[in-house]
């Protein structure tokens, strides 16, 4: 495994630009299964996920060409569907979550398919009950075989269906909208996840010849159609990493300016730090964050603890809840970090505690954070990725804190960050990788 050695306590500057959006990316790049025509993806990020993604349809018989830098050419001629039976397939879905996503245009184009029980962060249970029960109202019948954790799908016929979700599940709303777009009649979602890589997705499938009614609410209705045709689509910059660079500038007190921002599909997620105090200016569709020596936290009128709790879109998106919480280990002010909706994606604030910060973790869910208001840096040390999110949330932690931090296992950064070392040098970050 490959390592990060970060040098801290430096102040950054510059400009940086977000890469596209990783989550985005996993959902149009399997859309262009549901047609044999030609779809052009632009802005596409050079990321571990993303890369197995494409090396999956490649080995699935899809044609894929490398136009530039980051604009792909998809064409789903012909399926290899034996592919979906082999050893191979296997070990790539356990390792890419978003492999879980080829199931509804396979359905929709040729009414049948097969996954294996997919891999990726291991943050808790992240039960895959919607993808299932929206396919099967379609009309899909799963069989199960338990020894290999193998779901054989056919669906001969899709028709469309009224449902209400039981989770404002993203993947699993991308699922069923790549499967009803080719059902026969009407399917009514309620409940549907309204995520902007939900709102791209559905603006690619309407470019393709879909009809999408309610796009951006969470009550879609969709009429099915034939066929679909070859279309281009270029994808929204990564908010989360938006987000990570925010965090990056007030933790290293640093003046930096993301570029090309899509400012309008960042939702509450520029107020949710500007409750930390941290200064955020909108430049057209840039952000600029200036240098501050301190942020504090705001106050409750009633005097309680500010708390910052995740929720489904448009709510704060739970992907930036271990920056927020990292963020406020040097806030001036006390914080509750409520993490709804995995149980486990707390548990690396034990590196953060070793680190000298001041974080009790009330159980699975909650970490009240008291912040040091940068009078005590953290601390260099080694420590170890958990996770994409948690890796990064270390990661901007390590460049805050005096002296030299080793970060291991730092895949997981790879799996959601596009070349962030090279890029954070160009800031004037210390940080070199160390080849495993």
């Amino acid at each position: 495994m490959s390592s990060f050695e970060i040098i801290g306590g430096k102040k950054l500057t510059g400009e940086i630009v977000p890469q596209g959006a990783k989550n985005e990316a996993l959902q149009v790049i399997c859309a262009t299964l549901l047609t044999e025509d030609q779809v052009t993806i632009h802005n596409v990020p050079d990321i571990r996920d993303v890369n197995k993604l494409i090396e999956l349809l490649i080995s699935l018989g899809v044609e894929v060409k490398k136009k530039s830098g980051s604009t792909y050419i998809f064409q789903a001629h012909h399926i290899q569907f034996d592919y979906l039976r082999s050893t191979e397939f296997r070990q790539q879905a356990a390792s890419l979550r978003g492999s879980i996503m080829i199931l509804g245009p396979l359905l929709a184009r040729f009414g049948k398919g097969f996954v294996y029980v997919p891999g990726g962060d291991k943050i808790g249970r992240r039960r895959l009950d919607t993808h299932f029960q929206g396919l099967q109202k379609l009309g899909a019948k799963f069989e199960y075989s338990p020894l290999n954790q193998f779901f054989s799908v056919t669906a001969p016929k899709l028709k469309g269906a009224y449902m209400l979700l039981d989770e404002a599940s993203v993947t699993g709303t991308a699922n069923i909208i790549m499967a009803a777009v080719k059902a026969e009649g009407v399917t009514t979602i309620f409940n549907a996840a309204c995520e902007p890589y939900i709102y791209q997705l559905c603006l690619l499938l309407v470019s393709m010849g879909a009809q999408i009614q309610g796009i951006g609410s969470n009550l879609l209705t969709i009429h099915g159609v034939t066929s679909l045709h070859g279309s281009a689509h270029t994808l929204l910059a990564d908010m989360i990493e938006i987000g990570s660079f925010i965090g990056l500038a007030a933790m290293t007190r640093s003046e930096i300016t993301i570029k090309n921002v899509n400012y309008p599909q960042l939702g509450l997620i520029p107020d949710v730090f500007r409750r930390l105090g941290i200064i955020i200016e909108q430049k057209e569709d840039d952000i600029y964050i200036p240098s501050q020596d301190n942020y504090t936290v705001e106050s409750y009128m009633d005097g309680s603890i500010m708390t910052i709790a995740d929720a489904p879109w448009p709510g704060f998106t739970p992907d930036l809840i271990s920056i927020m919480l990292v963020i406020a280990t040097q806030a001036n002010g006390s914080v509750l970090i409520h993490q709804k909706m995995f149980e486990s994606r707390l548990f690396f604030v034990d590196k953060l505690i070793d680190m000298g910060a001041k974080i009790i973790l009330c159980d699975p869910h909650r970490a009240t954070v008291i912040g040091l208001n940068h009078q005590y840096p953290l601390r260099g040390i080694r420590m170890s990725s958990p996770d994409i999110r948690a890796g990064v949330a270390l990661l901007i932690a390590a460049l805050s804190a005096e002296g030299i931090s080793i970060i291991d296992n730092i895949e997981q950064i790879d799996r959601g960050y596009q070349q962030i070392d090279l890029r954070l040098q160009q800031l004037g970050a210390s940080i070199r990788r160390i080849p495993g």
